[in-house]
């Protein structure tokens, strides 16, 4: 394919010499030249502009820091917007937010060309190899005219549904493992202040449920999107007891929890609810109620 890549940074400049190596034909931009360099040494072309990149790519592709930059360059003056060709594809591979992605869909759809939201998980080494994961949204036609530059960067790609799917997904994953690395903290100072070894603990914390990744595994799949929450696998009030130990012991080596002090309350407003008995997993309700919704999967 014909594509044009805006961004060379840490990512950008790897995915497109993933691209190169997949025989795609690049035309390239960034607001360093110089980042450029090994895409030009592999047979790119350099263009000025965005707005230039665009004209006679196939698909446009870019890799930018966040969404003013993604707005600048997609739809600015010298955006992709005025210089991309009819029937064309523009991609956007960014962390970006889920009502630019949308807004961008219509207003490429507006002139006749098409817009996707595709970012991208697996960091550095990710891009690097080719095994990063890319969460699509938008039109499903367009996602399989699009699929070869894909594959040409990432080893799972998971078409995400209409606009704006793609960037939800990776919102949603990234708030999931950043707040999660909070828990991580909490749990690693709590146990070398305790007086375990941080090694021995994380072999511990590999070969436990939470490394075997069990609630990814089994929980989400098999209970939460079932519903079955009253089949008890690993009893509620065991696993209010057993943070309830953990939070003790912090108190006890003056180690501050906020976030397990969190997790803690929500499992006495599911004791408080008579939950005692049902499977642990149960606490994912509460969220559920709060949000208004249910997340199942027949």
């Amino acid at each position: 394919m014909r594509v044009a890549f805006i961004g060379l940074g840490t990512m950008g400049s790897r995915m497109v010499a993933n691209l190169q190596e997949h025989g795609h034909e690049l035309v390239v931009n960034d607001v360093r030249r110089e980042a450029a360099g090994p895409a030009l040494e592999q047979g790119a072309v350099w263009a000025a502009s965005p707005r230039e990149a665009a004209r006679d790519a196939e698909l446009v592709l870019t890799s930018l820091p966040g969404p003013k930059q993604v707005d600048e360059v997609a739809l600015g003056d010298d955006g992709v917007v005025n210089g991309i060709a009819p029937d064309a594809i523009y991609a956007d591979l960014s962390t970006s937010s889920v009502s630019l992605a949308r807004r961008m869909y219509a207003e490429f759809k507006a002139k006749g060309f098409h817009a996707l939201d595709a970012p991208v998980s697996g960091g550095p080494i990710g891009a690097q190899d080719g095994s990063l994961i890319v969460m699509v949204g938008g039109d499903e036609p367009i996602f399989q005219r699009a699929l070869p530059a894909f594959q040409a960067i990432g080893t799972n790609i998971q078409y995400c549904g209409p606009a704006g799917n793609g960037a939800v997904a990776k919102l949603c994953h990234n708030l999931i493992g950043l707040a999660s690395g909070h828990v991580l903290a909490e749990g690693f100072t709590l146990a070398v202040k305790a007086g375990l070894d941080p090694d021995v603990f994380l072999e511990v914390l590999r070969g436990g449920a939470y490394g075997k990744q069990m609630s990814l595994r089994h929980s989400i799949p098999d209970v939460i999107f079932k519903g079955d929450f009253d089949t008890p696998r690993f009893a509620f009030a065991l696993a209010r007891k057993d943070i309830g130990l953990a939070t003790e012991l912090a108190r006890e080596t003056n180690v501050p929890m906020p976030m397990s002090n969190v997790a803690e309350q929500n499992m006495i407003e599911g004791m408080n609810r008579g939950w005692g008995g049902r499977d642990a997993s149960a606490s994912f309700q509460l969220q559920e109620d709060r949000a208004g919704v249910e997340v199942r999967k027949p």
